[in-house]
Formats: structure tokens, C-alpha cells, sequence
């Protein structure tokens, strides 16, 4: 493996979530002191590629959201899940995933109107996306008051195994399941005074 290939891996696994191809060129470009192309820093990659197909490595360089980063190998996918499993507490509640899939179908989106489409409070649920950073303030809208704009964050495709937005499934392709992933949620995760309705709010 060349001296530009072994760079190229330690980016790729220094990387959180991920790097890019020109985040690449512009950190060997500053350390190597000459120029390099992006088709060199692909041939690198694709030399990583062939080398880590080798069954003796659990993982190999993948390109994930919108860049490169080095994940387990489908074959150990179990293995890794049931380490997080016992390891995590911290899932996602019902009322978190419907946020979070309001925000990556109709972002940029105001809390205002993920609010309109749940019909509840949703100021706690932002939050907690905001901490995990699965979402982020992009903006603010030209609408009175001009409230926040949030998105979905690279952390978010990465996450879910996404390359990017473009490879989230159309509506009609998603069947119905249930809205809760994994076992019951914490009470860190889930406020029950969020799921008071917006209408009853106002009223009060």
C-alpha cells in the first residue's frame, strides 16, 4: 500500500461521521506539500477497498453520507447490535421519531409546523433531537416572528445509514410499523407534558 493510500486510511478512520473527498485533497494536499487530485485520493480508496474485503478484517472503508468512513462489516452487524443494545439506554420514543420524520421529509421545517402535523406540544421533543444531534437550526423561517428552521444533520444520515436526504424511502414505500423502536423508552427520553395538545394549550 502506497504512502498516499495510508493517509487516505488514516482520515477514513479518524473521520467522525465522515470525510469527504475534498476534505481529503485539502488536509494531504497541506501535509504531503504537493498537489494531489481527486482521482489519486479515489484510487486510494478503491486500493483500501480491495484490501479490506479480505475476510481476515471485521470492517471496511464505506462511502456514507456525503463522504468515507470506516464500518463493520454486514457480517458483524448483529454482534455490534446487541453491544449497543446492552450498552444504551438512550433510544428513540414514538413521539422523538415522529418529529424526526416530519423534519427529514418536509425540512426545512418551524416548530410551528411539525406542531400543526402532531397536533402536540413538540418544544421537549427538539430538544432532545437537537442534543443527539440528529437535527440542526438552519435558518429562520421569512414567516412573522421569523421562528427557527430545523433540518436533519449529517449525523442523522449517517445514523440511519443514509448517503444522504435523497436515499430516505418515499412515503408510499414505507409500510406501517410500530412507531416505537425497541423496548419501552426512559423517562429521560419521553415527557408526558409534551403530548398535551396544542389546541388545549391555547386554550389555556
Amino acid at each position: 500500500m502506497n504512502n498516499l493510500a495510508r493517509h487516505t486510511e488514516a482520515l477514513i478512520f479518524a473521520a467522525n461521521p465522515s470525510i469527504s473527498l475534498e476534505e481529503m485533497k485539502a488536509t494531504l494536499e497541506e501535509i504531503l506539500g504537493i498537489a494531489i487530485s481527486l482521482d489519486e485520493i479515489i484510487e486510494a480508496i478503491e486500493a483500501l477497498k480491495v484490501r479490506y474485503s479480505e475476510d481476515f478484517y471485521a470492517f471496511e472503508p464505506v462511502e456514507i453520507a456525503g463522504g468515507f468512513r470506516f464500518m463493520t462489516k454486514g457480517a458483524y452487524h448483529l454482534t455490534i447490535g446487541t453491544f449497543l443494545k446492552q450498552n444504551t439506554q438512550k433510544k428513540l420514543s414514538r413521539s422523538a421519531m415522529e418529529s424526526l420524520a416530519i423534519i427529514a421529509y418536509r425540512q426545512p421545517v418551524t416548530k410551528a409546523e411539525i406542531e400543526s402535523i402532531r397536533g402536540v406540544n413538540s418544544d421537549y421533543t427538539i430538544q432532545k433531537l437537537l442534543e443527539k444531534d440528529l437535527i440542526e437550526i438552519t435558518g429562520r423561517s421569512e414567516g412573522p416572528g421569523k421562528p427557527l428552521l430545523y433540518s436533519t444533520s449529517q449525523k442523522f444520515t449517517d445514523y440511519f445509514g443514509l448517503k444522504s436526504i435523497a436515499d430516505l424511502p418515499r412515503l408510499k414505500e414505507i409500510e406501517p410499523v410500530d412507531h416505537q423502536i425497541g423496548e419501552p423508552m426512559p423517562i429521560e427520553t419521553q415527557n408526558p407534558a409534551e403530548e398535551k395538545s396544542v389546541s388545549e394549550e391555547e386554550n389555556h
